[in-house]
């Protein structure tokens, strides 16, 4: 008897449909079919409302009560909308004001990272029960491996795929599209074609009428800077870019770069989903209504970078990580920014240590513009169980930061970086 034949490789990409406005959307039932837009932090105006109607459910509260994009004043940005704002242009990454001259009547909700952490372990913890081989993403985004799980044929994977919406659907009440196709490339392409809560499947012999007739952005990997060089040549669609010699593209754009593309085009891609993905670094930044002035803003200025540094050192421990590069990054009001960091010999995650750290890192950077970011940042990750194996100590004494304060001695006394906050 001769052996089955192998099965055919079906990877899919999974994204969440609109996902933190899609769970604000759980939260407030009434906004649906509205145009929302959620960003900024907790604001003031939406503890008010919560306080004005707290003896009213959730779903009760008036929709003319929540607050309007047309009165938000400030320098925040879009985090996500619904589909009904984005049919006004309005998108992830947009400059709020900006939003409010397209959409003024879109309603706008707070950020709540909390809630969307919560949702976002409940619907991978539905599919790994479905589908083991899973490659986290993001908060709102997954590959898959169907090859070998049962329906993962079925239909090119259209089967399993429709089984996995239902679980997510019918646990979360949350919306998924989900692409599925020879490799990661080519999944990721797809979960874009049928959006919201929809299919698509893609085999290798769909890529001529599939995917060449699409922008080459389409491409993850291609950015606006690639994008626009392929179009200084004439090269807008991906089918376009097929034709193209492959000695052409590393000529024009380096040996890596241009074979990468030479494949890409093609929809060839082998890369294995990967299980576990340990992270290079963590961080916590934010973005402040008004530029901050490092002397006349001290006070404020201290309890947000306080803020950021426990912020952080939650993060790590919720994570199981600690760290012994520390770094801090500012952004100032001409959109310049800068990147300082010192790495101690012991691994922490303590938060005053963590803060402490910080503190010499901005004695190494010019505090005399005024500043509209700042940020935390920890590398040289270690899981805790690994530095508890070294004989890790997570309070170590002060005096083992001699190493980070004789990094800054040489800068501690210029006038531009003696005002800490």
């Amino acid at each position: 008897m001769s052996a089955a034949p192998p099965a055919i490789r079906r990877i899919a990409h999974l994204d969440m449909d609109a996902f933190y406005a899609s769970v604000e959307l759980l939260r407030y039932p009434q906004l649906k079919g509205l145009p929302v837009v959620i960003g900024g932090g907790r604001r003031a105006l939406d503890d008010a409302l919560r306080a004005r109607y707290a003896k009213l459910p959730l779903h009760e509260i008036p929709v003319t009560a929540f607050p309007l994009l047309k009165d938000y004043t400030g320098r925040g940005v879009i985090t996500t909308a619904t589909y009904a704002a984005r049919q006004f242009g309005v998108g992830s990454a947009m400059g709020m004001m900006k939003a409010a001259k397209l959409c003024p009547q879109a309603i706008l909700l707070p950020v709540d990272f909390a809630q969307y952490r919560h949702y976002s372990q409940r619907f991978k913890a539905i599919i790994t029960d479905i589908a083991p081989l899973m490659e986290n993403r993001g908060v709102d985004e997954v590959y898959i491996d169907f090859t070998d799980v049962p329906g993962g044929q079925r239909e090119g994977g259209r089967v399993l795929a429709r089984l996995i919406q239902k679980a997510i659907f019918d646990d979360t009440g949350l919306t998924c599209s989900v692409g599925v196709a020879p490799n990661k490339l080519l999944a990721k392409m797809a979960s874009e074609f049928n959006k919201p809560n929809g299919i698509a499947i893609v085999y290798e012999s769909d890529v001529e009428t599939s995917i060449w007739p699409l922008a080459c952005r389409k491409i993850n990997g291609i950015g606006p800077k690639a994008d626009a060089k392929l179009k200084g040549h004439g090269i807008e669609t991906i089918g376009q870019l097929a034709a193209k010699d492959l000695q052409w593209l590393m000529d024009t754009f380096g040996q890596r770069t241009g074979a990468w593309m030479f494949d890409a085009a093609r929809g060839r891609d082998d890369r294995p989903i990967v299980l576990e993905s340990e992270p290079v670094s963590i961080s916590r930044e934010t973005s402040f209504e008004r530029d901050l002035h490092a002397v006349r803003d001290k006070a404020e200025l201290g309890a947000i970078f306080t803020r950021l540094c426990e912020q952080l050192a939650d993060d790590l421990q919720r994570k199981g990580y600690v760290g012994k590069t520390v770094g801090i990054k500012l952004k100032y009001e001409d959109f310049t920014a800068v990147t300082r960091d010192i790495t101690i010999a012991h691994h922490i995650a303590d938060s005053k240590e963590i803060r402490r750290v910080a503190g010499l890192c901005l004695k190494r950077a010019p505090l005399h513009k005024r500043l509209r970011l700042l940020g935390v940042r920890m590398g040289t990750l270690l899981s805790a169980e690994d530095a508890q194996a070294l004989n890790f100590k997570q309070n170590w004494p002060p005096g083992h930061m001699n190493t980070a304060q004789a990094a800054i001695d040489s800068g501690a006394n210029d006038p531009l970086t003696g005002q800490l906050f």
